[in-house]
């Protein structure tokens, strides 16, 4: 196989728009799109700064034209293909004047022949785009009118990335563009068209079941595929890719992967290598390997993630990848509570610390290597254990799923279908089987993707949202979710569990988002209540709950000017995509935190309040393990800088609710809840960590200023998966004095604080510590001691340098006790600057 890449520089032209689009072609890269192209230029500003989304909708709106020359010498080779990985999104593929193709789907990559339309020396390839706002537009007219979604634009009508069109977070960026590689690839005889490698684990031996599909040059079915028509289905379930060469044999070696096996730098060979050969027959392989004595992958926090190398030979061409043995299963069985959802890894149940994800830049190809490998250790950074890729995004990048594989971040993974009805007829549904064959295929050997889910919210917006009625009985996407994608997972990777849909209740007869069945997605909190009635539901599994805050303050200024700033101002909304979210702000604050009195303590109050609503609502779900096996917070990053649900803003920098998530999703939580019926008080220790849990819980209660007044030591055994009680008395539960009085305790891997009262009722210090500060090389070290009780202390090092990022946050401390913050990023910062009271942050400071 030889690749000719087409990668890098093409000009980019407007056929066809509005009366902005550029007159004259300009300077493109590729892998990219066109508002990318159009910043380069200067032809445009940038679309996340100010209230520049409007000034850009046009972009949209416009027919685009990638276009490039190359030089052909042809290799010596029996076929010559151009292959797209990613396609976005109506394109018409030209070679030397002559279509090629026209494809319909972002979600998919492409191969077509075109040996026969290259020429020695000179050639021009073209690629033209529709724009996706009219397209979508025409399409959902065409096919009967729209069919019910969320937000302005019918995305539902195209394959491509839902959040790409807006969402209550997310800005309004239609792109087009080559957003994956394109190349030339020359091959002869045989080709590996796909290899799906599913693993088990039998006693003490590992079991690979290697899936090999092969194409012949002489073949087509790649390429009828590619053009639209339903695919050929061989006896795998692969598609058919013409005869294959009689006595073609496929080898496939299996050998711990040499990070895992060797000395780091080593040359050490792994030790074990495991060989088997299979005759191609029919387009396809079937071989099986057993490995004894075969190292288990684990979830992060329950064991080692070991991984395996795989090596697949037919002819000449090789297909690498790696896997992780383990099993997973999915236990959704009745029992006297409802239904639960609880994940077994290896047969061991894991609590799910997780969180939701969605695309990290609004444009796609911004998302860099070192982008994943940051969000992802911000994720285990916050005791993560689980992300969940969100239907209404991409399947995500290799880099994303290897990284996951490396560490034993879990991965459940939605199809791409979010808050839609999703027409079933030929028009959509021949790209979407395609679509999901390819991403099973191609994702099928992580280890750590644990579920395949149909879709998020669809199943209940028809039962609950009104789709039922509004639909009048044309399709929505219920055969997709009951039908065609149970069937594709069954046959194509029968070795992870598959779910309908997020919400679901696994019961035909329940609504989707009952709490005692199944998963819920709990949004009535954020929309309409205080954060305390997260306490009225008793959910087994909550794959979706969050509460808002403001991004850093250096990351929301660089982007909003109004003057003076204001949580109402022009560009401050534009900034904030929920339906009346400023004002569930306010409401969410009040009861809770004094009223801001200026735009800083808005903007630190706000924060505070997404951090206590979400520790809340997460202690309050982990108490009741292990009726409770698992939540996912919406959500861990953002596209773009936005106040919104997410823990870590768009720039990078870990908003306090960040800090109570980390502190919510330590492995052994101790928490402190209203004991039973709502009387008195209890501790509960949960465990989520690998092994079983025993020592003793110390609780006091003490006064603002040290002085103790009650005390009491407990012992407590908690097994793997479980939570332990323990009733405090009424001297600990019940406060002399709730505004001046706090219950620390300590139990055995971990100490917390609970506050008998809200900041607002809290006779909380002004003043209730002292600092010292030192310069580092990378940036200071900040020492706080507290003389009084002082909650939530927080340090925003961005406030003086945008670089900057500190080590810790909201941290309660008690007289005589200190935390130090390091402060890292930022040479020569300011250090007194950091003293400051906009900088330096707690409680108190807004009284």
């Amino acid at each position: 196989m030889e690749r000719t890449t087409l990668d890098g520089t093409w000009t980019l032209e407007a056929v066809h728009g509005p009366a902005e689009a550029p007159s004259a072609p300009i300077a493109a890269v590729v892998p990219g799109c066109a508002h990318t192209d159009l910043l380069r230029a200067g032809l445009i500003l940038d679309p996340f700064d100010g209230d520049n989304e409007a000034a850009t909708q046009w972009i949209g709106d416009t027919v685009w034209r990638y276009r490039r020359t190359f030089d052909w010498a042809a290799p010596d080779a029996e076929r010559h293909d151009l292959v797209a990985e990613g396609l976005d999104t109506l394109a018409t593929i030209e070679v030397n004047g002559i279509v090629v193709a026209t494809t319909a789907n972002q979600h998919r990559s492409y191969r077509f022949p075109v040996g026969h339309l290259l020429r020695p020396g000179t050639n021009e390839l073209v690629v033209t785009f529709d724009a996706p706002v009219p397209a979508a537009e025409r399409l959902s007219e065409l096919h009967g009118g729209e069919l019910p979604h969320v937000n302005h634009h019918p995305y539902n009508a195209l394959r491509k990335n839902a959040s790409n069109f807006g969402w209550d977070w997310g800005i309004d960026v239609a792109t087009s563009g080559i957003w994956r590689s394109i190349g030339i690839e020359s091959w002869s005889g045989a080709r590996i068209a796909a290899v799906r490698p599913l693993v088990d684990v039998d006693g003490t031996t590992g079991v690979l079941t290697a899936h090999v599909d092969v194409e012949s040059a002489g073949g087509a079915g790649v390429f009828r595929q590619a053009i639209g028509a339903a695919p050929v289905a061989s006896a795998d379930g692969a598609t058919a890719a013409g005869t294959v060469a009689p006595g073609l044999e496929a080898r496939i070696t299996v050998a711990p992967h040499r990070a895992s096996a060797a000395t780091p730098g080593s040359d050490t060979e792994p030790p074990v290598r495991i060989t088997g050969v299979r005759r191609v027959e029919g387009g396809s392989a079937t071989l099986r390997l057993e490995v004894p004595d075969v190292a288990v992958w684990w979830p992060r926090g329950e064991g080692d993630q070991p991984l395996y190398d795989v090596t697949v030979e037919v002819g000449d061409d090789v297909w690498t990848g790696r896997v992780g043995f383990r099993t997973v299963t999915l236990d959704t069985a009745a029992d006297e509570g409802g239904a639960p959802f609880l994940l077994r890894v290896n047969d061991r149940p894991v609590l799910v610390r997780g969180a939701n994800w969605i695309p990290d830049h609004a444009f796609l190809t911004e998302m860099t290597p070192e982008r994943y490998h940051d969000r992802i250790e911000d994720a285990i950074a916050a005791n993560m254990n689980l992300l969940r890729v969100w239907g209404g995004g991409i399947y995500e990048s290799r880099e994303f799923y290897d990284r996951c594989d490396e560490l034993g971040v879990l991965v459940w993974q939605d199809f791409l279908f979010a808050c839609a009805a999703y027409a079933e007829e030929p028009w959509l549904a021949d790209e979407v089987e395609p679509e999901v064959r390819e991403a099973v295929t191609r994702l099928s050997r992580h280890p750590s993707l644990v579920v395949w889910n149909g879709n998020n919210e669809n199943l209940v917006a028809y039962a609950e949202w009104g789709w039922r009625r509004a639909l009048v009985g044309r399709t929505w996407g219920n055969g997709y979710y009951r039908s065609l994608l149970p069937a594709v997972v069954a046959e194509l990777d029968p070795t992870r569990p598959y779910t309908p849909g997020s919400p679901f209740s696994f019961d035909e007869y329940l609504t989707p988002n009952d709490d005692r069945n199944g998963t819920v997605h709990i949004w009535d909190v954020w929309n309409r209540l205080d954060y305390r009635h997260y306490a009225d539901w008793e959910p087994r599994f909550v794959a979706e709950f969050g509460f808002q805050g403001p991004p850093a303050w250096s990351t929301l200024t660089a982007v909003v000017h109004d003057e003076p700033l204001d949580p109402d101002g022009h560009e401050m909304l534009v900034h904030q995509k929920a339906d009346q979210g400023n004002r569930k702000l306010a409401d969410g604050m009040r009861g809770h935190l004094p009223s801001p009195a200026s735009i800083e303590d808005w903007h630190w109050a706000a924060q505070l309040n997404q951090a206590h609503a979400i520790r809340f609502g997460m202690e309050w779900f982990r108490s009741r393990t292990p009726d409770n096996t698992g939540m996912i917070v919406w959500q861990l990053n953002d596209d773009w800088p936005v106040v919104s649900w997410a823990l870590v803003d768009h720039a990078g920098i870990r908003k306090p609710v960040w800090y109570a998530v980390r502190q919510a999703y330590q492995p052994v939580l101790v928490t402190v809840q209203p004991g039973a019926a709502g009387a008195g008080l209890d501790v509960v220790v949960v465990n989520g960590s690998g092994a079983a849990v025993s020592g003793e819980v110390h609780v006091a209660r003490v006064r603002f200023d040290g002085t103790p007044l009650a005390a009491e030591s407990f012992p407590v055994s908690v097994d793997v998966a479980d939570a332990a009680r323990v009733s405090l008395p009424s001297s600990l539960a019940e406060a002399g004095d709730p505004a001046s009085e706090v219950l620390v305790v300590t139990g055995p891997l971990g100490r917390t604080v609970f506050d008998f009262a809200e900041v607002v009722d809290q006779a909380l210090p002004a003043s209730p510590f002292t600092t010292t500060v030192s310069p580092t090389p990378d940036g200071a070290r900040v020492t706080v001691t507290a003389t009084a009780y002082a909650r939530d202390v927080a340090l925003f090092p961005d406030r003086v340098d945008a670089a900057a990022r500190v080590d810790d946050g909201l941290v309660s401390l008690l007289p005589g006790e200190s935390v130090t913050f390091t402060v890292t990023g930022a040479p020569g910062i300011d250090t007194a600057a950091l003293l400051t009271r906009e900088v330096l942050r707690h409680a108190g400071s807004l009284r």
